[in-house]
């Protein structure tokens, strides 16, 4: 595949399950050597769009390549070249590190086996374990174990699905290192993520609700695209001055960080005036300021919830249509 050939290069996928449209008209493009991470609710079609990505799912309709292959009538292709990690652990607890990889290799029909696993064990930091049960690794080695598994057989892209959840900080950091690495080797990365620094941490990002892609681009253009006011206040009763405000003409929404409200709102002007009388008071203290990720987000989902005409479209978690 050519470098400046994107990797993937997708347009108008769509997924139904149940009658459920759970992915809608999605369209989207990849270059090489790039994090991408996917953002949104439980039930939003993240998981979905990753399996039709990789071949995995057949779409109901849309086409394109991933990975110069098409998605529809070349998968096998396209999964011979891609590593793919789940929510769910999926090795065997009863077999080392080591074993766990051999036993993947082989699966896959590798040659060099032997060199293969030492590099994915040193690459990981898994040398000095690889004799231990994967059934006695805590949550965040058992991460790196299964990340070992999916770059075994070196493929061009990487698909993590919510890799660190329950994962503590230290082995998320840890872990992102490791994916920070291979993209700077030229592996490329789709990442869906539930956490606002992990989204931080990727070069461009794509927010799905409903089954459809609402957001996209790099995180500052993310923001600037939305163009939302934002004022923190600090002070008493947070609760009870969320409550007031976010009954306010203007106020888009209000949510708490810690001991700070952020008030956001999409016309200036008629925020500011609404919050004036509150701005006045000497028990509150107020500034303006830059909205976080999370701010657009909850600024997008409440308009999406307040517009949408079919919520029943959101797939609870764990169903056939995640």
């Amino acid at each position: 595949m050519n470098d400046a050939q994107p990797v993937i290069d997708v347009a108008g996928l769509t997924k139904s399950f149940g009658g459920k449209r759970v992915v809608d008209d999605v369209s989207l493009r990849v270059g090489k050597g790039q994090i991408y991470g996917f953002l949104g609710p439980n039930g939003s079609g993240k998981t979905t769009t990753l399996r039709m990505l990789c071949g995995l799912l057949t779409p109901d309709a849309g086409s394109g390549t991933c990975l110069g292959f098409d998605i529809r009538r070349q998968a096998a292709a396209i999964k011979r070249r891609t590593g793919y990690m789940t929510q769910k652990f999926s090795l065997y607890e009863d077999l080392t590190i080591r074993e766990n990889l051999d036993f993947v290799g082989r699966v896959y029909g590798l040659r060099d086996l032997r060199r293969r696993v030492d590099g994915a064990l040193e690459r990981l930091g898994l040398a000095g374990r690889q004799k231990q049960l994967a059934g006695q690794l805590s949550g965040g080695w058992k991460q790196r174990l299964a990340l070992a598994a999916c770059i075994l057989h070196e493929p061009e892209l990487l698909l993590l699905d919510e890799p660190t959840a329950g994962v503590d900080p230290k082995a998320r950091r840890d872990f992102w290192d490791q994916i920070h690495a291979l993209a700077g080797a030229g592996l490329t990365v789709l990442v869906s993520t539930h956490y606002m620094d992990e989204a931080e941490r990727c070069h461009e990002i794509l927010y799905i609700a409903y089954g459809r892609l609402i957001a996209k681009g790099t995180i500052r253009d993310v923001i600037a695209t939305h163009d939302l006011a934002t004022w923190s206040v600090e002070g008493p009763d947070l609760h009870l001055l969320s409550r007031e405000l976010q009954t306010l003409p203007g106020v888009d929404t209000v949510a708490a960080f810690g001991a700070v409200l952020h008030v956001c709102g999409r016309d200036e002007a008629l925020l500011e005036k609404s919050i004036a009388p509150y701005r006045a008071r000497s028990d509150l203290h107020w500034e303006r300021s830059s909205p976080s990720l999370e701010d657009i987000f909850i600024q997008l989902m409440a308009g999406l919830d307040s517009h949408s005409a079919a919520p029943d479209r959101r797939a609870p978690r764990g169903s056939a249509a995640p």
